[in-house]
């Protein structure tokens, strides 16, 4: 049996990352569900054209009911409202916003979808996959999380220290939003933790810029461009190529934990292997420091989907 993917909401950010995974030869199959009429109809015959020009033999189905999907491996879920150019806005505004359309989609596509690994994209991301495991009582539901800052966290330290970035690691954990924080001690450059490096190197970095960066550029291309596209895309296909090949890659990805502090488990994001099952994260090796950060972001995350949880009872 092939791998059939399934992408749930075919706009800015629908479009792109169906574009990439298709590109990235990682399906069998692919369905594109929208509820705009002709929508995914009219990407799926563009994305028929990209598989004559790849040669992969890739099945495409479209629909415009989501109930429609059925037998989907892998369900990435992007359907929602995104922030609005040029209006201060921080992702969590969209949490009621969007949690009609989340709660909708865990209702009526798992049952056609038994055996489904669900991905959550839309904002805001990690509260919006608490929501949705909690409504789907799906086993395998996570966000996106941190992979897009941790790739903007790179990129800043990058430009920085005016060094290539592949010969940076490192990850931000905690919410993808204000609550996203550096995870320094898991900060390596040219294989040196990143206060040695500095040390030998006299280099220096400003933390409080690396943190705006990684908090703020996407504000500031949503206010350019309209949206934030290809970088996040980039992270989620890094995502999905884990799970389809198995390759246990450590991601910050936001998977369901539960803290005694608070009363419902919450998708928060940790560095964790991905594979075909999510496997253990870094928790222990973290910082007391760390640990309280994330434990701040997942409080942050627990609010935001009790506003969208209690806007859909």
């Amino acid at each position: 049996m092939g791998i059939h993917i399934a992408v749930v909401g075919n706009g800015r950010i629908g479009r792109p990352t169906a574009y990439s995974i298709l590109n990235a030869g990682l399906m069998d199959e692919l369905s594109l569900v929208d509820i705009k009429p002709g929508l995914s109809w009219a990407f799926g015959e563009e994305l028929k054209h990209v598989v004559s020009s790849l040669k992969n033999d890739v099945k495409i189905y479209t629909f415009e009911k989501d109930e429609e999907v059925s037998n989907a491996d892998i369900i990435v879920v992007c359907p929602g409202k995104p922030r609005t150019p040029g209006v201060v806005m921080d992702r969590r505004d969209l949490a009621v916003m969007n949690a009609a359309t989340i709660n909708y989609v865990a209702q009526v596509m798992p049952n056609n979808n038994p055996s489904a690994k669900w991905i959550i994209i839309s904002n805001p991301v990690d509260a919006m996959a608490t929501l949705f495991k909690k409504v789907s009582k799906a086993d395998f539901v996570i966000s996106t999380g941190d992979c897009p800052d941790t790739l903007r966290f790179r990129t800043k330290l990058s430009m920085d220290l005016k060094i290539p970035v592949s010969k940076i690691e490192g990850f931000i954990g905690g919410e993808h939003g204000s609550a996203a924080y550096p995870l320094w001690s898991t900060t390596k450059i040219e294989g040196k933790k990143i206060e040695d490096y500095l040390q030998a190197t006299g280099k220096k970095i400003n933390k409080n810029e690396i943190i705006d960066y990684v908090r703020g550029v996407s504000k500031k291309l949503v206010d350019i461009i309209g949206a934030t596209e290809y970088g996040p895309v980039a992270g989620f296909r890094d995502i999905i190529r884990a799970i389809v090949q198995d390759k246990k890659e450590m991601i910050s990805i936001a998977n369901s934990i539960k803290f005694k502090e608070i009363p419902e488990p919450v998708n928060v994001s940790i560095p964790t292997i991905v594979g075909k099952n999510i496997e253990k994260n870094i928790w222990e090796k973290l910082t007391e420091e760390e640990k309280q950060n994330i434990k701040t972001a997942a409080k942050a995350i627990y609010e935001n989907y009790k506003l969208a949880r209690d806007s859909i009872q």
